[in-house]
């Protein structure tokens, strides 16, 4: 279980346009990384909007904001065309880095179980450290959650 002052693993995947992306490349900024099951769904749209309406307020506090899945660049991106999102979403596929932060793992729907991303957010401060984990996410209004 990853925790708060932890290093935050490392990430190498690709974004929503098969850019790689690294978290190396945000060193120096605080970032927000959240984790959702999957483009186009509700709960996953409201989490992605309210950082999407906020997205101002975060990046005044200081804040790069990552979204990470397991769908493809392709789903990303008519996930960020339909919904004007402003923040690139992580393309995970492999599992790589979903599996790194420990966000996929057993879940339950209506008595069925079955593998699959458990919706988190982490805060990494400038050095790359885990400032704070969401486990427990507000999709409506997560930005709150955020910055409290």
């Amino acid at each position: 279980m990853l925790k708060i002052g932890d290093k935050s693993p490392a990430i190498n995947s690709i974004d929503q346009n098969g850019e790689a992306i690294t978290l190396e490349q945000f060193k120096g900024n605080k970032v927000v990384l959240y984790f959702y099951p999957k483009d186009m769904t509700p709960g996953c749209t409201l989490q992605s909007c309210n950082l999407r309406d906020n997205y101002q307020m975060l990046l005044d506090k200081g804040y790069v904001v990552l979204g990470c899945s397991a769908d493809s660049p392709e789903k990303h991106i008519k996930f960020i065309k339909k919904h004007d999102l402003p923040f690139p979403l992580i393309s995970d596929e492999s599992k790589q880095v979903l599996n790194a932060y420990l966000v996929w793992g057993p879940k339950k729907f209506m008595g069925k179980e079955y593998d699959g991303i458990h919706r988190t957010t982490f805060l990494i401060d400038e050095k790359g450290m885990i400032e704070d984990i969401i486990s427990k996410v507000k999709t409506k209004d997560h930005t709150s959650q955020i910055l409290k």
